[in-house]
């Protein structure tokens, strides 16, 4: 009886020894996995850190991607308005020098046919003392002195009379135009009473011209201008005597009124039509 009892308490404290190690066991395990599982936690918290970090560089750079696209924009738009600016006053001028050249053109052919009428209405023995010439727009009518003066005087001879009409017919003809008359002398001086240098000279010979075209021709004085340039203005050197009889010249200067012309210079192209 007593055995039986002794193997009874045996089967019986062995029971919960396996429990006990069943416990144990299943204790281990879950704690290998709650290990694991905070460490899988971890990563992924690591890699959501990591990501929310990448995201946060990407707006930032799609920030400034955006900022500098928005100010190239802008700069483009500024461009576009310098360029259509530059375009309209490019676009201006050309059309302002078209004007220019329009304005040109036209005195060019008004020289050239007040030049043409002038030497038409000249003769051959005339043409010898009188040289036309159209040079930068004006028209420069040079007369020799011994044609147009008594010899060693300012006042007008016979001789030219016929030539200053004809002349004076093309001045007339053409009233936009002003009139320079300008003396010149070559070097030798002048010893004369009441006539101090060739100065005096050149301007006392350019003032007969300028009252023998008002007073025998008719020519409206307010077009007309006497000057003189003495011995200062040469076309040779005046150490030959062929050379000093080309400098002695009286020049009948025609060009445009000044301020006609620059009032059709200064005006819009699109008025000037």
């Amino acid at each position: 009886m007593i055995s039986a009892a002794m193997a009874a308490l045996l089967i019986t404290s062995c029971a919960p020894k396996k429990d006990l190690v069943a416990c144990q066991e299943e204790n281990k395990a879950l704690q290998n996995n709650y290990i694991q599982a905070k460490e899988q936690l971890a990563a992924a918290n690591a890699r959501v850190a990591s990501l929310e970090e990448q995201i946060k560089k990407q707006e930032r750079s799609t920030a400034a991607l955006q900022h500098s696209l928005d100010r190239s924009l802008n700069n483009a738009s500024q461009n576009n308005t310098s360029i259509d600016k530059l375009v309209d006053q490019i676009n201006e001028s050309n059309k302002y020098i078209r004007h220019l050249v329009d304005v040109k053109s036209k005195s060019d052919s008004l020289n050239l046919v007040l030049t043409a009428s002038l030497t038409r209405s000249l003769t051959r023995e005339e043409m010898q003392d009188v040289n036309v010439q159209v040079l930068k727009g004006v028209v420069y009518i040079s007369l020799n002195d011994n044609m147009l003066y008594k010899s060693g005087s300012y006042e007008i001879s016979d001789k030219a009379g016929e030539t200053l009409a004809k002349i004076a017919k093309i001045i007339t003809d053409y009233k936009d135009y002003d009139v320079l008359i300008e003396g010149n002398t070559d070097s030798d001086p002048i010893s004369r009473e009441n006539i101090r240098n060739n100065w005096d000279l050149s301007c006392l010979r350019a003032s007969s011209v300028v009252q023998a075209l008002q007073t025998r021709y008719g020519v409206d004085p307010k077009r007309l201008t006497a000057g003189g340039r003495g011995e200062y203005n040469p076309l040779q050197p005046n150490t030959t005597e062929a050379g000093k009889q080309r400098n002695r010249r009286t020049q009948i200067i025609i060009t445009p009124k000044l301020d006609e012309f620059m009032e059709l210079i200064g005006q819009a192209p699109e008025s000037s039509k």
